[in-house]
């Protein structure tokens, strides 16, 4: 009888450390995002097409089609999303219903709050780290990832990649938009033509230089977009540059921007072995930092 009680108890104890070492994760969540929303800062000045005259037609035409002039430019997007998350490999890729939140604050960081079947959990970066955090069955740790400059360099990656879709004023040259952020790293910005219909931004933060290659279309609109990412998302399981990213589309017209509302993307984008792992339809984007009270920093 003493030992069922015994087992109980550590039983019992197990789930309590368990139960408060997941609170714990999802305090953390909080907490970033709620600095990236304050580091970011208020939103900057209206879109003016004088911001983009020098840079490659094919860069001036991606602008025109995804901010309408006399638009605030945001540094800042809150995405709720549904689709498909691939837990497994290409040739069995185990897709799960998946629902997800976001917050994008490049080149500062990002929260990814998902739920994919039975994971949960979270990606995350701010400037300074990075992090990989998920459950199964929101009780058994089953990934853990914190504090590894190579997982920070693929995780900047990510930010810079999604920054060309989502938050396409990021990606303005110079001092264009400073984002009135109260980030004390600099950031900068530059753009090239690579062929007639990709343009390339090259985004450097920090101890980091990311570039990011998008395929415009006719009318401006980005289809694809592509990085050379770090990843140890290979057979051999060794970080290294590898392509990564994926296909845009169901463009609309949200406060002055042109976003995709449905996105698919993966690792070895443009190989034979390319796994689109991620399907995502958006279901709302929102612009905290143009709902902000006057002198809000949007941390309260």
């Amino acid at each position: 009888m003493i030992w069922l009680v015994i087992i109980s108890v550590a039983v019992g104890h197990c789930a309590l450390i368990l139960f408060l070492w997941q609170l714990s994760d999802i305090g953390a969540d909080r907490i970033v995002w709620k600095n990236l929303l304050q580091q970011a800062g208020p939103a900057g000045p209206a879109f003016d097409p004088a911001f983009i005259a020098e840079l490659p037609e094919l860069a001036q035409r991606y602008f025109r089609y995804t901010i309408a002039p006399g638009t605030p430019l945001v540094s800042v997007v809150e995405i709720d999303m549904e689709g498909q998350l691939g837990l497994g490999t290409k040739d069995k890729p185990s897709y799960r219903p998946m629902k997800a939140r976001q917050i994008l604050t490049p080149p500062l960081g990002l929260v990814w709050k998902v739920q994919a079947g039975p994971i949960s959990g979270s990606d995350g970066a701010r400037p300074d780290r990075s992090w990989t955090r998920f459950w199964f069955m929101n009780f058994l740790p089953v990934v853990r990832v914190s504090g590894i400059s190579d997982h920070h360099r693929s995780a900047f990656g990510r930010i810079v990649a999604e920054s060309a879709f989502w938050v396409p004023a990021s990606l303005l040259p110079g001092s264009a938009f400073s984002g009135g952020g109260q980030s004390s790293i600099e950031s900068k910005v530059s753009w090239e033509a690579v062929d007639e219909n990709t343009a390339r931004a090259i985004v450097s933060f920090g101890r980091y230089k990311q570039s990011v290659e998008l395929t415009i279309e006719a009318d401006g609109r980005p289809s694809r977009v592509m990085i050379q990412r770090w990843s140890n998302e290979n057979t051999g399981r060794v970080f290294r540059e590898q392509p990564f990213g994926g296909y845009l589309s169901d463009f609309r017209e949200i406060g002055g921007y042109r976003l995709p509302m449905r996105v698919e993307g993966g690792n070895l984008i443009g190989t034979d072995d390319y796994f689109p792992f991620y399907k995502a339809e958006v279901r709302e984007i929102r612009f905290p930092q143009l709902n902000r009270p006057k002198g809000s920093t949007g941390a309260d």
